[in-house]
Formats: structure tokens, C-alpha cells, sequence
């Protein structure tokens, strides 16, 4: 890290992390920790705000238009569901890092349990995996092009997968 603080092995020291607990000026972990709750936090977890605020506006807005349309409406629903689940992805995933980032960045020197610093490890390595699922799980289309990707739709489904329509 060109002299920015280190990483060494956290929690169970079964993973690499940002060396939270040395309290040695040598690397500078204080300005470090801070600079990645802005950067690796802070400043993502706004953009997601704001992106997917702007997203449910625009449907809200297609949805008002065509306030007729039960598919509409239907999916306004799908989509907002889906959104407050990925924002709450992203904050069960990195909020407890962060959090105990600054945690023992402010309180140094004091003890805890090696076990506790897995889980919010855990987590954050874990969130690659939790986009896909989610997008399995709440979205039709998204489930069927991955049947079809993987070659595990039926001759049925490509007809219905080629042909369908996402009304926003």
C-alpha cells in the first residue's frame, strides 16, 4: 500500500484484511480506516441511494402514467421489492465491516473476541454472491435467461423467454 497503512491476516486469520489494530504511526491505519469508510462505504452506499432512487422514480412515473396496467403496477411492485432488498444487501454485507472498523479504530487497545471480527469479515467477502441471488430469486426474466444460458430451459420456456416484454 505504498507505505498506507497494511494488510495482515484478520479475525480467525483465515482471510487478509486492512490492519485495523496496530497502533503504531509507522503506517498511518487512523487516515487508512477513514479514507475506506468513505471511499469503500460511505461514498457507494450514497450512489446506490441515489441510483436506485432515480430508478423507483422513473418507474413510479411509467407506472403512474399507465395507472391502468395491472402488469405495470405489478411490476412497480417487483421492482421496488427488489431494490429495498439489494440496498439492504449492501448494508448487511459492509455495514458491520465499516462498523467495526471505526470501532477499533476508536478504541484501540482494547480486547475482543478474535471470532467477532470473522463475521463482519465474512460478510463483506460474502456479498459478491448476494447480487445474483437476488436477481434469481425476484426476477423472472433474469431466472429464465439463466435457465437458458445454462441450457436447462425447456423447448416452452425459450418460446416464452424470447418473446416476453418488461413493462416499466
Amino acid at each position: 500500500l505504498v507505505g498506507w497503512s497494511r494488510y495482515i491476516p484478520e479475525g480467525m486469520q483465515c482471510a487478509c484484511g486492512p490492519d485495523w489494530y496496530t497502533t503504531n504511526n509507522k503506517f498511518n491505519n487512523e487516515s487508512y480506516v477513514m479514507f475506506l469508510f468513505c471511499f469503500c462505504f460511505a461514498v457507494p452506499f450514497t450512489t446506490i441511494i441515489f441510483c436506485y432512487s432515480q430508478l423507483l422514480f422513473a418507474v413510479k412515473a411509467v407506472a403512474k402514467a399507465q395507472a391502468e396496467s395491472v402488469s405495470t403496477q405489478k411490476a412497480e411492485r417487483e421492482v421496488t421489492k427488489m431494490v429495498v432488498v439489494m440496498v439492504l444487501g449492501f448494508l448487511v454485507c459492509y455495514m458491520p465491516y465499516a462498523s467495526f472498523a471505526v470501532w477499533i479504530m476508536n478504541n484501540r487497545g482494547q480486547e475482543f473476541d478474535l471470532r467477532l471480527a470473522t463475521i463482519p469479515s465474512a460478510l463483506s467477502k460474502a456479498s459478491t454472491v448476494y447480487n445474483p441471488v437476488i436477481y434469481v430469486l425476484l426476477n423472472k426474466q433474469f431466472r429464465s435467461c439463466m435457465k437458458q444460458m445454462l441450457g436447462m430451459s425447456g423447448a416452452g420456456d425459450d418460446e416464452s423467454s424470447s418473446q416476453s416484454t418488461t413493462e416499466v
